[in-house]
């Protein structure tokens, strides 16, 4: 059964800037993903609730929405993604809307 992806604009963004081949993997590892296939893993400590999506030497973080669709939230070099994403959005999402906008 496949599953809706909601892709976020980084990871759009991100993807634009690869070259050739790696967003052709990229793309391929997303469409497999929407079929929950791929080298997937949940994530732990501060980033419980997410899953992480390998492709080749890049990371793409995720999460299983309530309605059953498949949120792309974060991708990057492994190197820097975990770090990355928790800084920028985890905290983001758990202090919740900002204030005064």
């Amino acid at each position: 059964m496949s599953r809706g992806l909601r892709v976020s604009a980084q990871v759009t963004r991100f993807a634009t800037r690869l070259a050739p081949e790696p967003r052709r993997a990229l793309k391929r590892a997303l469409r497999e993903l929407a079929f929950e296939r791929g080298d997937i893993l949940p994530l732990e400590g501060g980033l419980t609730g997410y899953h992480r999506l390998r492709v080749g030497r890049h990371r793409v973080i995720f999460a299983y929405a309530s309605e059953g669709a498949l949120e792309v939230l974060f991708a990057g070099e492994r190197s820097l993604v975990y770090e990355v994403f928790e800084a920028e959005f985890v905290r983001r999402i758990r202090s919740g809307p900002a204030r005064g906008a």
